[in-house]
């Protein structure tokens, strides 16, 4: 429980480092509604299908280019970065539109 709340705080204390985590389990705790294990294993299964999954990626931000999804290669933290990047937007903000778009892909 105590590593839970330490988790929290370091995300809530820390969100802009949040991008530039490796695993998906730090960010999974902004989703909200998907469970840290789903979290995980959800974002396991997209890097494992990036080449069908990058598809929908670039049907959602049509802006990132082809070489954008090569270097993302399923990695949430790349991902929004990315986003973030070429939509100009705030770190919150791509956070933001990357949670919507794992509730969706959670929901397939």
């Amino acid at each position: 429980m105590r590593s839970i709340a330490i988790l929290a705080a370091t995300v809530l204390a820390a969100m802009p480092l949040a991008a530039n985590a490796q695993s998906g389990s730090t960010s999974g705790s902004t989703t909200g509604t998907v469970s840290q294990p789903d979290f995980h294993q959800m974002w396991e299964k997209i890097k494992g299908s990036w080449a069908q999954t990058k598809g929908a990626v670039k049907e959602q931000w049509g802006k990132l280019t082809d070489d954008d999804l090569m270097e993302i290669q399923g990695r949430r933290e790349k991902l929004v970065g990315k986003i973030q990047t070429r939509y100009g937007i705030s770190h919150d903000q791509a956070e933001a539109q990357v949670s919507g778009w794992e509730k969706k892909y959670h929901s397939m």
